[in-house]
């Protein structure tokens, strides 16, 4: 970020006069702030404001103010405003439309942040592009992640996220996207909802700030979407492997790559599923509405970066694969990565670790049960971790399944009963919701 004092609060109508200092950072978290930074005290547990003296000790030179004047420090300059978060969103609004790049929107019950990260790999090719860091993705993080973008930047690409209704909408109108993509509707966060519908209607919320004609693309095969579509007011196009206006065929799936086919064009994506392949889809979308040729689209696919614990291959300590799915999870992910999982031709046995899936509401325990479907016999053995999973614990003993179940207080437990159990050539996916740790699990399997 590159404002001055003296615009920053010309842009939230602060009276006064200000400095034509300038500020290079900005950041919520005060030990994160460096040198010219600006400093935004929000409430937490902790009032950010308390934090101010340490903000000035990294480096701050400026910090928003909402104590009364009389508090006020005198080392730095203080800019007054009665509300912290609001100046904060308001001043990422102003920067947006200063530096004025393509917004790209994408929310989803799955799959946002591997579809942002292909994205941009894609739009990459050719613009300038900047993309929400880690999960950044609510109405925080998204403000933090537009005022951390370069001056140059042409493409922005924003992840939204919510577990209530109206959240996205409130994202969609600050960042007024170009384009927008809802990568599917699963069942994350059905407890705050009446149904899978009510978050059809949440993540359509999206179009709520899509630019007139703008592009919104939509998974082909989700039909509670379709009496929610307004095609008098943005562009719609579908993405699918059946039936769809971006339609792709899968050639092959590879340990850790998948090839497929759209039109007469191939691409290959370094990740396996076929719920991979929807996400480069909306990449696919994306870079076509913005001009891309299929060659820099495919050039992109090849070679993007997914963001930490999302479908990543690792080694365990006695050299078993580890395909690491553990930032979150819900039954139709769950499922989706399961079925893929068993197609996989591998050297040895296939196992699965699946821990609870949170925020599903009264219907829990029978999604929990319903994910024996996905697990056949292919699987030598299956470890649960948690409350709900007893569940499908209890389907996959009265099926003779080798199964093993832990309460969440018997993490430890768990951990032995793999490092006990897995072998040098076995492979082990591992998926769940990220509160329930699973990356312990990961790290104390790869340990020595």
């Amino acid at each position: 970020m590159n404002l001055t004092l003296k615009e920053i609060a010309q842009a939230l109508k602060i009276p006064g006069e200000f400095p034509e200092t300038m500020i290079t950072n900005i950041e919520f978290d005060s030990r994160q702030i460096q040198a010219g930074g600006l400093f935004v005290p929000l409430a937490g547990v902790r009032d950010g404001h308390e934090f101010v003296t340490q903000a000035l000790e990294n480096g701050a030179v400026a910090t928003f103010w909402s104590w009364t004047e009389q508090n006020a420090p005198t080392q730095l300059v203080t800019l007054p405003v009665s509300d912290v978060k609001a100046a904060f969103q308001q001043l990422a609004v102003y920067y947006q439309q200063k530096v004025a790049p393509k917004v790209l929107a994408i929310t989803g019950s799955n799959g946002k942040t591997t579809t942002k990260d292909m994205t941009a790999a894609v739009m990459a090719q050719r613009f300038q592009t900047y993309k929400t860091q880690g999960n950044y993705n609510n109405e925080l993080g998204m403000p933090y992640t537009i005022l951390h973008m370069p001056l140059e930047t042409e493409i922005l690409i924003l992840e939204m996220g919510m577990d209530h209704a109206q959240e996205i909408s409130f994202l969609s109108k600050l960042a007024q996207p170009d384009a927008a993509a809802i990568t599917m509707i699963g069942e994350a966060h059905l407890e705050n909802f009446d149904s899978r519908f009510g978050i059809a209607q949440a993540k359509m919320e999206i179009t709520d700030g899509l630019k007139a004609g703008g592009l919104l693309l939509v998974p082909a095969e989700e039909a509670l979407l379709n009496s929610l579509l307004q095609p008098e007011a943005y562009e719609i196009q579908t993405f699918g492997l059946n039936k769809a206006m971006i339609q792709a065929k899968i050639l092959q799936e590879e340990k850790d790559q998948t090839t497929f086919k759209i039109q007469k064009a191939t691409f290959t994506i370094p990740v396996l599923g076929s719920y991979n392949v929807k996400n480069a889809l909306i990449a696919y979308g994306f870079g076509h509405y913005f001009g891309l040729s299929d060659e820099e689209i495919g050039k992109g696919l090849a070679q993007f970066q997914l963001t930490k614990n999302r479908t990543q291959w690792l080694k365990a300590q006695n050299g078993a694969d580890l395909l690491s799915d553990i930032y979150n999870a819900n039954p139709t992910a769950m499922g989706l990565v399961l079925d893929s999982f068993a197609k996989l031709t591998l050297p040895g046995r296939r196992l699965a670790l699946l821990a609870d899936m949170l925020e599903l509401g009264p219907e829990s325990k029978a999604m929990h049960a319903d994910m024996a479907a996905h697990i056949d016999l292919s699987y030598a053995e299956v470890f649960l971790y948690g409350e709900e999973m007893q569940a499908l614990a209890e389907v996959l003993e009265q099926q003779h399944r080798v199964v093993h179940h832990f309460r969440k207080d018997q993490k430890s437990q768990l951990i032995t009963a793999l490092k006990k159990a897995l072998q040098p050539t076995d492979t082990l996916l591992l998926k769940g919701s990220n509160g329930m740790g699973l990356v312990e699990v990961v790290t104390q399997l790869q340990a020595d």
